[in-house]
């Protein structure tokens, strides 16, 4: 449902607006124009939902990784139905991690740039800082240096911050009559010199084609202007990963079992084997040490044909476990294996653990195998299907190690904590206090628990999470296999 309510932009009367009024396509419609067939990943669809930016249902923007000529291709297409395009810190936020993709993995950046450039009252949090606005023109230019190219196409209005992104880039395409490149447009044209000019004759197509140079291309439609850039990606001479046709077998099991697996509490006693059963080509799994620390579950499979090595929770991590993921891990570097890291950690309880050999001896365990996933040189990426709590989270491949990509199902916890430890208060009679005053501290307890555990509940979410763009988006457990 909340897909469905974010594929409609800024909602039906944005959208005629912006179709009939403005005679644009929306932005899903030119994407099935670029693409080479309408499938593609989408990125963080549901970043920016609900955040405390008025009325803004999502960021503004859609990021995605699809084909274009058959060449791999990261898009950031901005969505003119949601504040005509206006930037919003989230929007930033989800440009900033499109470029991330794209320069760890090398793919193309095409840009379809519709923007009305940064939204002035949140400048202070958009603009000044390091990862702000100004990092997505600095990523361009470093992306180009590398030979990854970067095009862009101007299909609406491009004011301010908005029309660098076009500029920057090695090849652009621009729209007669629906795009226009300006740093201010004719409002404050107006307001700053009292002359009236059009959007055409200020920033227009035949204005950046003919006369400033600020457009390589003239598009006389949007048709004609995807077609275009197709043919630009087509003459890149840039291919890193050729596609091999790679035979594979289904899992024996279906894939919408999942949905009956997803795990609700960490401490269900349901073996990861049965999901990893269900994502494995024909349900194979090569299991490495299978009978030491078998709370961490190793091993190796394919998934669509591709060599992967699997590192599953299977309850809590303990001392044998890590090692034995500290061991599977450098096996997977020293063969250049990519890894998929499964997470459903358990969460630390709220009292204070004491101090033992055997807990020592576990947090130097831990350690070990986080130092093994951060040193990791292959592609990782980790899927959370039930708990992602404290410590055991960063061990497990979180966002805080840098995985290539992380990907959340819907019944996903993320925390520090587990809100469930809050659920009751210390009785009163525990107290050596007496009478009135007992009951008082009783009543703050349950007051401030209770707090706790209705922040905690509603911030451990995995919308929560996907909204602030702590992950790469919210999956249906029976899509795992394709995305």
């Amino acid at each position: 449902d909340l897909l469905e309510m974010v594929s409609k932009g800024g909602g039906e009367n944005a959208i005629l607006r912006h179709t009939q009024r403005n005679k644009k396509l929306f932005v899903r419609e030119r994407l099935k124009l670029l693409l080479d067939d309408e499938s593609f990943l989408e990125l963080s669809p549901l970043a920016g939902l609900s955040l405390p930016y008025g009325d803004v249902p999502a960021a503004g923007c859609l990021t995605g990784i699809g084909k274009i000529c058959g060449v791999w291709c990261v898009f950031t297409a901005n969505d003119a139905t949601v504040k005509g395009g206006t930037i919003y810190p989230i929007g930033v936020k989800k440009q900033l991690r499109a470029q991330e993709i794209a320069l760890q993995n090398r793919l193309c950046s095409v840009y379809l740039v519709d923007s009305g450039g940064a939204f002035l009252p949140l400048q202070s949090e958009l603009f000044p800082d390091k990862l702000h606005g100004g990092r997505v023109f600095y990523n361009e230019a470093i992306m180009s240096a590398m030979r990854i190219p970067q095009v862009a196409v101007v299909c609406g209005s491009c004011v301010a911050g908005g029309a660098y992104l076009p500029t920057m880039a090695e090849e652009a395409v621009i729209i007669d009559k629906i795009g226009t490149l300006f740093l201010a447009g004719p409002p404050l044209v107006k307001a700053a010199t009292g002359e009236d000019v059009c959007p055409e004759d200020l920033g227009g197509a035949r204005l950046h084609s003919k006369v400033s140079g600020c457009s390589d291309h003239f598009a006389p439609s949007e048709k004609e202007a995807y077609e275009c850039i197709r043919n630009v990606i087509s003459t890149l001479n840039y291919d890193p990963l050729p596609e091999e046709v790679v035979e594979h077998d289904s899992p024996l099991f279906s894939s919408d079992e999942l949905l009956g697996l997803a795990p609700r509490d960490y401490r269900c006693t349901l073996p990861v084997k049965l999901i990893l059963s269900r994502l494995m080509d024909g349900s194979r799994f090569q299991e490495f040490k299978a009978n030491y620390g078998t709370t961490l579950v190793t091993g190796f499979g394919h998934v669509e044909g591709h060599l992967v090595g699997v590192v599953a929770n299977n309850g809590e991590l303990s001392h044998d476990a890590s090692l034995k993921g500290s061991h599977f891990v450098q096996l997977c570097s020293q063969r250049s294996v990519p890894i998929l890291f499964f997470q459903n950690t358990a969460p630390h309880t709220a009292q204070p653990t004491s101090i033992s050999q055997a807990h020592s001896n576990r947090l130097k365990a831990q350690a070990s195998m986080m130092a093994a996933v951060a040193c990791a040189a292959v592609p990782k990426i980790t899927i959370v299907i039930g708990g992602c709590y404290g410590n055991e989270s960063y061990v497990m491949c979180g966002r805080s190690f840098s995985p290539n990509f992380l990907f959340l199902w819907p019944n996903a916890r993320v925390a520090l904590v587990d809100s469930r430890h809050f659920s009751t208060a210390p009785q009163a009679g525990d107290s050596d206090c007496t009478g009135d005053e007992s009951e008082l501290k009783h009543l703050k307890e349950n007051v401030f628990n209770t707090l706790v555990f209705s922040r905690l509940e509603e911030e451990s979410s995995a919308f929560y999470s996907s909204a602030r763009l702590w992950d790469d988006g919210v999956i249906l457990p029976q899509n795992t296999r394709k995305v």
